[in-house]
């Protein structure tokens, strides 16, 4: 063994220029493949831990898609849904109650469980919605948005609406009410602010909003005053409310260009108030509400209704997926889904490190493909070259065995020497040129999107609508918020990277000493010495 380890070493000192070029082989595949297995163990631990401690909101609601395709599968052609059956469903497989939404809140997995509901009233008085468009702009606006077939936004209540299921007049301005604090998650965040007056008692039922200081300033209104709305359906039926507080909104100023089919779904026109007296009109104006019958024997109501949503919070993923199974063992029916908005946006802002993840991947399988390819080349002509060395030394009673070791032993010093200095290289070079590969792939990414922004004719560089200021349960807001992508990841070598990267080492040795060693095999020594010229 000594005598393999004393030739392989006089073999590398003397054959310089063959080792040093071999050695930028490895170590530009050790490097590269160092820096790819660093995106791809990122990327892996970004998909897998980042949600691990961050608490997760989600929300039960109908699955709609499973409901048209259960139509379409009930239909003889399977081409199209029958209406008929989709409206059938529809109306046995509505958005869970209140009392069904805090039943599944006791579960023990659940965190905390708040909810919100929304309703649309009429500005009446001397009150005007907020509009950047022109008085007869914004009339002719509200005018075809009442006039639509089905009402554009409408049917969100679980209540008769005006005009029926679906047919919801819309009013001038959106009315949020909120269970806590907690579920005024814009408030939270910081998008919203209070910029003067209180905060009104989220367990009173008294009728008192913040409302926002883009609707404040457009009709002069302060801390203090009265504002009355009243029900679309129902003009005669107003209400009045005290402002205790005026917000500041970011949502307002972002999505000011985004169109809109009605004034209520503007940021600005959104009135905060509490859940209790929220409820309290809602009753209200069902005590007081006329129904009528058309012709084909459709009933519709003039009382309010309100869409209510409600958001449970958990501590982890894990927390979430287990509530998911619990839900279905409960016996939530499997046309209702649990679904989450943070998951959802975590996983969309990982799509540029998937791709990122993907051709780094698909590169390292390139470079490790061509590196072996160069090797065996190099080590077919070292072999061939040091022919006349292999006869001597199996003339002289050296087994084949060992004088194949000895080539081996050469590549595998040269080998891990190389690997050893790629992989400082790539340990230095890793986590700035990921960042930098990771922010070309952002932008690829974010350009697509504003182009497919400006296809449907919206303003580039964010989705469309800016979300309500309260947060969840909104009637309009946060369908489709822009995603914050993951710009920076921690592509650092670890020990697992430097382990694969020593197998990677010892299986291009082990490669492309195989043909070396078959051609050692091969050679009988006193033809070697025989045909020598």
């Amino acid at each position: 063994m000594m005598m393999i380890l004393i030739n392989a070493f006089k073999s590398i000192t003397r054959s310089k220029g063959r080792n040093i070029l071999i050695g930028i082989i490895v170590v530009t595949i050790a490097a590269s493949s160092s820096i790819a297995l660093a995106i791809k163990s990122a990327a892996n631990t970004a998909k897998e831990t980042g949600l691990e401690n961050q608490t997760i909101t989600g929300s039960i609601s109908v699955d709609r898609q499973k409901l048209m395709e259960s139509a379409q599968g009930d239909t003889d052609s399977g081409d199209q849904a029958d209406m008929s059956a989709m409206r059938e469903l529809m109306q046995q497989y509505s958005d869970l109650s209140l009392d069904e939404l805090k039943t599944y809140s006791e579960s023990d997995y659940v965190k905390e469980f708040y909810y919100t509901a929304s309703a649309s009233l009429d500005a009446a008085g001397d009150i005007e919605a907020y509009s950047t468009e022109s008085s007869s702009d914004s009339s002719d606006s509200d005018n075809n948005q009442n006039d639509m077939p089905g009402g554009m936004g409408g049917g969100m209540g679980n209540g008769m609406a005006s005009g029926g299921f679906g047919g919801m007049t819309m009013g001038d301005f959106s009315i949020t009410g909120y269970s806590s604090e907690s579920a005024m998650t814009k408030f939270i965040s910081g998008e919203s602010k209070i910029s003067s007056g209180e905060m009104f008692d989220v367990e009173s039922s008294d009728l008192n909003c913040l409302i926002s200081n883009e609707l404040a300033v457009f009709n002069g209104l302060s801390v203090g005053d009265t504002i009355t709305l009243a029900n679309p359906s129902a003009e005669d039926e107003t209400y009045s409310f005290t402002i205790s507080g005026i917000y500041t909104n970011t949502s307002s100023t972002d999505s000011s260009n985004q169109m809109r089919f009605s004034t209520a779904q503007d940021p600005a026109n959104l009135i905060c108030i509490s859940y209790n007296a929220l409820k309290a009109v809602t009753d209200n104006s069902e005590s007081v509400a006329t129904t009528s019958t058309d012709d084909n024997g459709n009933e519709t109501t003039t009382a309010l209704s309100m869409q209510t949503s409600g958001t449970y919070v958990f501590s982890d993923k894990t927390n979430y997926e287990s509530f998911s199974k619990e839900l279905t063992s409960k016996g939530l029916s499997e046309y209702y889904t649990l679904s989450s908005s943070d998951i959802n946006n975590y996983e969309s802002s990982l799509v540029p490190l998937e791709n990122l993840s993907s051709f780094a991947t698909t590169l390292l399988f390139i470079i490790l493909g061509v590196g072996a390819i160069i090797l065996i080349v190099l080590n077919i002509f070292n072999i061939r070259e040091r022919k006349y060395e292999v006869g001597v030394l199996t003339a002289i009673g050296i087994k084949k065995g060992k004088v194949a070791m000895q080539y081996i032993t050469e590549l595998l010093a040269v080998t891990f020497i190389s690997v050893i200095i790629g992989t400082g290289i790539g340990a230095a070079a890793s986590v700035p040129v990921s960042n930098n590969l990771l922010a070309s792939q952002v932008s690829a990414q974010e350009a697509a999107q504003d182009s497919q922004q400006q296809n449907f004719g919206r303003p580039g560089g964010g989705g469309q609508g800016g979300g309500q200021a309260g947060g969840s349960g909104g009637m309009f807001g946060n369908s489709a918020n822009a995603v914050e992508y993951l710009d920076t990841i921690d592509a650092t070598i670890s020990l697992d990277i430097l382990g694969q990267l020593v197998g990677i080492g010892i299986l291009l040795t082990i490669l492309s000493s195989l043909a070396g060693v078959i051609f050692v095999l091969r050679y009988e020594p006193l033809k070697i010495l025989a045909n020598r010229t």
